[in-house]
């Protein structure tokens, strides 16, 4: 197994300057649009602030304080209520108390920042602790800012004017990525053959991700790569991209130039630094044969030799024009005597069917 050495390069990406054209597609540009249309009505409401204190003085004196700059405002006295209302509220700000009443702030604090779900949400620790090794734990827990009792409201003002501002920025990447994904998957719509492809790749690559052990940021990755893998197919005239594998010589180089086109629409995205080897070398093979960089061995990142196994099975397992479903069993063998032959990587195929073996045995 290499894959302790794959984990170090995981980060790794190679920077390619190739620039395609992108012909438009009228009939989808809706889809982008609803999303553009969602992100400014949520523009426009009042920021919602949550302030997390067990001292009932100090949260009416921040609610009224706030409130004056017509934010929204919700409050807890404690963790586990300020938790379940991050997840159903989803406000803009947390002010957290440091010290509280069993689960303290720091922890807190940490399990928002390590959800993907509630990470991008600033997180403002308020402690009337002035020692340095406090600040280095709440930085440690990934606060976002400090405020320091007694609270001077032009401070509290500028630092929330500040991060709210710094959320309005990661919402619209957010929101760049939602316009990705709806076109995404408008894109998998043109063929009703595949289903729900990408929903099924991303949910197959998490799995395996956890189960041969990748980070955070890789799984997330991978689920990012399920539903962007074929984004440049947004390139690929119909009468091609339906035809499966009876494409002549011409037709395939069109059909080639996906991989790329989606890792250039992708890649003004920085968070997308490591979906980008997954949109651009999941069709390489592990004996070089596959496009569009002829990738070979450990060479091919191993994100994308990661999707590209339960991409390979989901084709398989899956009914198109051009060719019938298959078997689990049949995908197993086929797969493993392709891994065999050196079409995939012999490590990552046996790997995926052992999880769902293990994950059927659980079941």
């Amino acid at each position: 197994m290499h894959y302790k050495d794959d984990l170090r390069k995981v980060h790794e990406l190679t920077d390619t300057t190739l620039e395609l054209p992108l012909p438009s597609h009228p009939s989808m540009a809706s889809i982008p649009e609803r999303a553009k249309e969602e992100y400014e009505r949520h523009k426009q409401r009042a920021p919602k602030i949550l302030i997390v204190d067990d001292k009932l003085e100090t949260l009416l004196l921040l609610r009224e304080l706030l409130s004056t700059r017509k934010y929204e405002i919700i409050t807890a006295t404690e963790a586990e209520e300020a938790k379940k209302l991050v997840h159903e509220q989803r406000p803009e700000l947390v002010l957290l108390d440091v010290v509280m009443p069993g689960k303290s702030g720091y922890e807190l604090c940490r399990e928002l920042k390590e959800d993907p779900i509630t990470r991008l949400i600033p997180v403002v620790m308020i402690t009337g602790l002035s020692d340095r090794d406090d600040r280095v734990r709440g930085i440690e827990a990934g606060a976002d800012d400090f405020l320091s009792k007694p609270l001077y409201p032009e401070e509290l003002f500028a630092r929330v004017k500040s991060l709210l501002k710094l959320k309005e920025f990661t919402d619209e990447l957010e929101n760049a990525e939602a316009v990705l994904v709806a076109l995404a998957l408008g894109i998998e719509s043109r063929d009703p053959y595949t289903g729900n492809h990408c929903e099924r790749l991303a949910h197959y690559a998490v799995e395996l991700g956890h189960y041969i052990g990748l980070d955070g940021d890789s799984i997330i990755a991978l689920k990012r790569g399920g539903y962007l893998h074929d984004l440049g197919k947004v390139s690929i005239p119909d009468d091609i991209l339906k035809k499966g594998t009876r494409l002549t010589a011409a037709e395939w180089e069109i059909m080639k130039q996906h991989p790329a086109i989606g890792e250039t629409i992708c890649r003004p995205l920085k968070s997308f630094r490591n979906v980008l080897p997954i949109i651009r070398h999941h069709h390489e093979h592990w004996d070089g044969s596959g496009y569009p960089d002829q990738l070979s061995g450990y060479s091919i990142p191993l994100l994308a030799r990661t999707l590209q196994v339960v991409d390979v099975y989901d084709a398989l397992r899956t009914a198109r024009p051009y060719k019938p479903a298959i078997t689990h069993e049949e995908a197993e063998r086929t797969m493993m005597d392709e891994a065999n032959k050196g079409l995939w990587d012999p490590n990552l195929v046996p790997a995926f069917f052992a999880m769902l073996k293990h994950k059927e045995q659980a079941a």
